[in-house]
């Protein structure tokens, strides 16, 4: 990468610049406390990345359980406005665990960067005595300088996509899995290896849907919720929900798409209102496979947060068309 080109990181807080009162402790601490500015200082020290050149910008400074759809929208217009630079060749943005699946999915799903976009994170507070944030960080910036278009994710030496990672454990530093997809790639001495090269989602002329995220206030994006269906189950919570104005449902269901006897005919008569309705299977691995290779619009092979941030997308575009 030559020397003009720049890698911009963008902070919001989480874990990973987090603070707590004693070096031991991976727990009790307050997240959101350090400046990304700070955060870098121990990877350009290290000169892990050469004459890489590197600008910031404090986006948010929050816990990622408290994410909300106002800082999406900031982030996804900052991430617009530094990938639009010449001189910027891929931004890297420091986030909390919790919800950092969800808000890969929004930015790959709205910016479709040409450009990468590295997420990283940490299990341990700055303050812990085996921090994991430093290389977590450094090994999102070498991701940065090597990866191929598109939001990924990268932590525990691993690099994984927006569309499959999750966080599976709360408390272990590898904390992230993609499931039976596996990670993508490595970071192994400051160099990418690659599992094999993820395929590229098509993008749009336009870009209309990040026209809509960016101009549409967040207090007006499409309320859409998520329900399971579970043992004893009860139609209540989803007819609580349509009377309450919900926009959209996702359904997490029992293994290949199945739904409790009792909590179906409130979901028919939610999409009798016009409420659109998706499922997906609560199960951690694989998705509903229909008979007969069928084809169900209603079905996504997505997470249930995720998928509810899809929903949720849909809705915003056709209603900004």
């Amino acid at each position: 990468m030559s020397a003009t080109r720049k890698i911009v990181v963008l902070g919001t807080g989480g874990t990973i610049a987090g603070v707590g009162n004693a070096q031991d402790a991976g727990v009790g601490y307050q997240a959101g406390q350090i400046a990304v500015a700070q955060l870098l200082q121990p990877v350009l020290h290290s000169g892990a990345l050469g004459d890489v050149g590197f600008e910031m910008e404090q986006v948010a400074q929050l816990d990622s359980k408290d994410m909300d759809a106002a800082t999406w929208q900031q982030l996804a217009a900052a991430c617009q406005q530094w990938l639009g630079r010449e001189d910027v060749s891929a931004v890297v943005i420091t986030h909390g665990t919790d919800t950092l699946e969800e808000t890969a999915w929004f930015l790959q799903s709205v910016l479709q960067p040409a450009k990468p976009v590295v997420m990283t994170c940490a299990m341990r507070p700055a303050t812990a005595l085996s921090a994991d944030g430093p290389a977590n960080l450094r090994d999102a910036a070498v991701a940065a300088s090597q990866a191929t278009p598109g939001v990924w994710v990268v932590a525990a030496g691993a690099m994984h996509s927006a569309k499959w990672v999750r966080k599976v454990h709360p408390y272990r530093v590898d904390a992230f899995s993609s499931d039976a997809h596996g990670a993508l790639a490595w970071v192994e001495e400051r160099r990418l290896r690659w599992a094999y090269q993820p395929l590229q989602p098509a993008t749009r002329p336009g870009k209309p849907l990040l026209q809509a995220v960016l101009s549409v206030p967040p207090s007006k994006w499409p309320w859409v919720e998520i329900v399971y269906s579970t043992a004893a189950a009860r139609a209540a919570a989803v007819d609580a929900l349509a009377a309450a104005g919900v926009e959209g449902l996702v359904v997490a269901t029992t293994g290949n798409g199945s739904i409790h006897k009792d909590m179906l005919p409130a979901l028919q008569r939610a999409g009798g209102l016009g409420i659109p309705i998706w499922r997906v299977t609560r199960c951690e691995q694989g998705q509903i496979v229909l008979a007969d290779h069928a084809v169900d619009a209603a079905v996504s092979e997505l997470s249930a947060c995720k998928a509810r941030i899809s929903l949720m997308l849909k809705l915003l575009e056709r209603a900004h068309q």
